[in-house]
């Protein structure tokens, strides 16, 4: 179990030197080893200390959220195309926060609002997919798709009815952009604090993953359990949308592929979740921002180039 981990760790700390070394100005592994000492130009420092490492590490903490998201969505719906982005979690979110920022708040108030409208999209979702025989994954699935559809019609609303000078940075931020990424520590300390907390719950989610009966059957308390994983996922969502505005497929492509390679076992793939969707976002980020410097593409251009091929495979196969 650590071997994989122990690696994971590697390749994301190659990853944030990659992502801070590369730019407008590159910078040597010896320049970044004297900004570390506290020593080097002030140029140096300035891009690493100030520009560079609060961006890598909340593309790491978006990263991660989204990943351990999805990963949770996956086991509640026993169905690998399940995501924060697919189901319209992020679309509610990307709502909530959005209003809150026409009506003038900001901070706590905006995350809140973010959080309120992810929750309210898991639950519409989940309403509206329940029959008189209970959901099944696939309406699930599809009943997502529609409410994500829904949510942008609402968002192009939104914007339509914006002022004109918020107009540009909203529809950036809405397309995925880490360039108002403030502060990384939030993110960072709800994606520790939650694979602390999820890592013991491994089993249980093991468990759910072959089907609420058998969980049943094998004594975990499955209806807190799922209540959770609602309440979880939304709050992870809620959390990168404020953060990145709407990054998509993050949660679909990286527990599908950890899952290939390292298996089904939760206690594993969750934090494996959190290391490689960082490690995912910040590729995708120091890509977004160099390839047609010094103009910075959307990071959720580069992951939905990704993500939708993938997703089109993965329902090819479910056929």
């Amino acid at each position: 179990m650590w071997q994989p981990l122990g690696l994971l760790v590697l390749i994301a700390m190659t990853a944030m030197l990659f992502a801070l070394a590369v730019g407008s100005a590159q910078l040597s592994i010896g320049q970044l080893w004297a900004v570390a000492q506290g020593q080097g130009d002030a140029l140096a420092r300035t891009m690493v200390i100030d520009l560079r490492l609060p961006r890598a590490l909340s593309a790491f903490a978006v990263g991660g959220l989204l990943a351990v998201a999805g990963a949770l969505m996956q086991v509640l719906l026993r169905n690998p195309l399940a995501d924060p982005y697919v189901l319209g979690l992020s679309g509610g979110a990307s709502i909530g926060a959005l209003a809150a920022m026409l009506a003038g708040v900001g901070g706590v108030l905006i995350s809140g609002s973010a959080f309120a409208g992810a929750l309210f999209s898991t639950f519409l979702v989940f309403g509206l997919a329940h029959g008189s025989g209970g959901w099944t994954p696939s309406r699930l699935l599809l009943t997502g798709v529609v409410v994500a559809a829904g949510w942008g019609a609402v968002i192009t609303l939104m914007l339509a009815l914006s002022p004109a000078e918020r107009l540009p940075g909203m529809l950036y931020w809405l397309m995925g952009d880490l360039s108002y990424a403030r502060t990384p520590w939030p993110p960072l300390l709800l994606l520790l604090t939650i694979c602390i907390v999820l890592v013991p719950l491994g089993r249980s989610l093991n468990v759910l993953a072959r089907g609420p009966q058998q969980a049943a059957a094998l004594g975990v308390d499955v209806r807190p359990l799922e209540w959770g994983i609602y309440i979880v996922a939304s709050l992870l969502t809620a959390a990168a949308v404020t953060t990145a505005g709407s990054i998509g497929f993050v949660g679909l492509v990286v527990p599908h592929l950890l899952r290939l390679l390292l298996g089904n076992d939760q206690r594993l793939i969750l934090p494996a979740c959190a290391l490689a969707g960082g490690t995912l976002l910040v590729l995708a980020d120091t890509l977004a921002r160099t390839m047609i410097a010094p103009e910075q593409l959307p990071v959720g251009v580069i992951t939905a180039l990704l993500g939708v091929p993938t997703f089109l495979f993965l329902l090819y196969r479910s056929r």
